[in-house]
């Protein structure tokens, strides 16, 4: 019988990254700056995720609330942080231009919450809900039509 050790965690790449988490030609300037998220706990990702989202900075929420949902792991609140980090990723794409991943991860995301509402870790699930999934149609209109993605407001968390 063969055992297999479990893995050491990937290390996060020390390529410098722009404000939307692209990677940058090696050598240039990091613009990206983030917490140490693997070193806090789930409470304070949670804090940051919301201050970074808030703060219209979607790629450090979206890690954030990655590591969150990696340490919930196993738990009911594993859901509500894959959710959460998948909204954080949409509003990315959206960022980047990107209909189709803004889109499908805004649906995945608020398919993951809704379950938290109405309100759930100092979030308003329900508006959440109601202004991603909008936000997720003007998308997808715009996918299906080849025009430019409009301004939208994200959401408060």
């Amino acid at each position: 019988m063969t055992v297999v050790e479990p893995r050491a965690p990937r290390p996060k790449t020390s390529r410098p990254r722009d404000e939307l988490g692209r990677p940058l030609p090696r050598g240039a300037d990091n613009r990206l700056q983030l917490e140490d998220f693997d070193a806090l706990p789930l409470e304070e990702n949670h804090r940051l995720g919301r201050a970074h989202f808030n703060g219209g900075r979607f790629f450090p929420a979206h890690e954030a609330w990655e590591t969150a949902w990696k340490q919930a792991k196993g738990t009911p609140e594993e859901e509500f942080f894959k959710g959460l980090s998948q909204l954080g990723a949409g509003y990315v794409h959206w960022r980047r231009g990107n209909p189709h991943g803004a889109r499908t991860l805004l649906r995945r995301g608020v398919s993951r919450i809704r379950a938290f509402g109405p309100a759930h870790r100092g979030v308003d699930v329900e508006a959440v809900v109601e202004a991603a999934s909008a936000h997720a149609e003007a998308f997808d209109a715009v996918e299906r039509s080849g025009g430019a993605l409009p301004e939208v407001s994200p959401p408060t968390v």
